[in-house]
């Protein structure tokens, strides 16, 4: 893989902005620091180096171990393909990379059938080009890159929030207002280590919402990440008082059983990193989404 290299826009720790400037984890970044293949000005720096302005960061990732996830002739919905990246539309009920307990039937074991060896390898032997994710019980689109450089590209823009993400949901109970904002930090719950939560000093999370129509105990709405952080809509609606329909982690006791949250990933638009274009693209409703709104009023 080759190096990777950008100038600081300085005041986070070093780790961190490896973190989100490459697309990979904060352990993955502290293991390349921890191995001596980050340079600031040429030089070695702690993780807890808070950076400055003007410095230039090179990384150079190690070489790529063999695959540990294997190609799997699963249908995939492609709505855009070229030889930096792609856009999927994933289903609801597929998770997105390989993990414990999960080792099979995921989009990565698609996408290495689908593009064989043309995946990014920033993100790891479990996650080739995979830049962001969705849960496995969302629906909707994601960006995949195919290219170390289309990766960098694609997660620049997601440090830089202007990939513009907009998501369609259901929430429990009557809205108030018709629109507003959501800026409150999430970190792992201090307790449930599953979940995630409103906790003071974490990190900076912001969802606008807005209104699409009001039904008599639930509502539809438009929500617009200007963040991305893990599960951050569901529980930003569950910390208003207006968790997800169908959501088994954040949603009430006694919610509505309709196989998880209802969340689906509508509206994708970002700059491609090799061309310069603007690139926008819709997911209509699924079936399970259309099907539960039209049992609302009477819900």
């Amino acid at each position: 893989m080759s190096a990777l290299t950008w100038v600081s826009e300085g005041g986070r720790r070093l780790d961190s902005e490896i973190s989100a400037r490459a697309g990979v984890s904060r352990a993955a970044a502290q293991k390349w620091l921890d191995a001596g293949l980050v340079l600031v000005d040429g030089q070695a720096r702690p993780k807890n180096h808070q950076t400055r302005q003007g410095e230039v960061v090179t990384v150079t990732p190690p070489p790529a171990r063999p695959l540990d996830a294997q190609p799997e002739d699963i249908p995939l919905c492609i709505v855009y393909e070229d030889d930096a990246l792609l856009v999927v539309d994933k289903p609801r009920g597929m998770v997105v990379h390989p993990a414990a307990g999960n080792e099979q039937g995921t989009l990565v074991n698609a996408l290495l059938a689908h593009c064989g060896s043309s995946l990014s390898g920033i993100n790891g032997v479990l996650r080739p080009g995979i830049v962001h994710r969705i849960d496995k019980d969302t629906s909707g689109l994601l960006v995949v890159a195919k290219t170390d450089a289309a990766h960098l590209g694609l997660s620049a823009q997601l440090e830089a929030h202007s990939m513009e993400r907009e998501y369609r949901a259901v929430v429990h109970g009557r809205m108030r207002e018709s629109e507003g904002v959501i800026d409150a930090p999430l970190a792992r719950h201090p307790v449930h280590r599953k979940k995630m939560a409103v906790v003071p000093g974490g990190r900076r999370a912001v969802t606008h919402y807005r209104v699409l129509e009001q039904f008599p105990r639930f509502c539809y709405l438009s929500c617009r990440l200007e963040t991305g952080r893990t599960h951050q809509i569901r529980v930003h609606m569950a910390s208003i008082g207006h968790p997800l329909a169908g959501d088994p982690l954040y949603g009430p006791a006694r919610g509505l059983s309709i196989g998880g949250q209802c969340l689906h990933a509508a509206v994708l638009g970002f700059t491609h990193p090799v061309t310069g274009e603007f690139l926008r693209f819709v997911s209509p409703l699924p079936d399970y989404f259309e099907a539960l709104l039209k049992k609302l009023p009477t819900l």
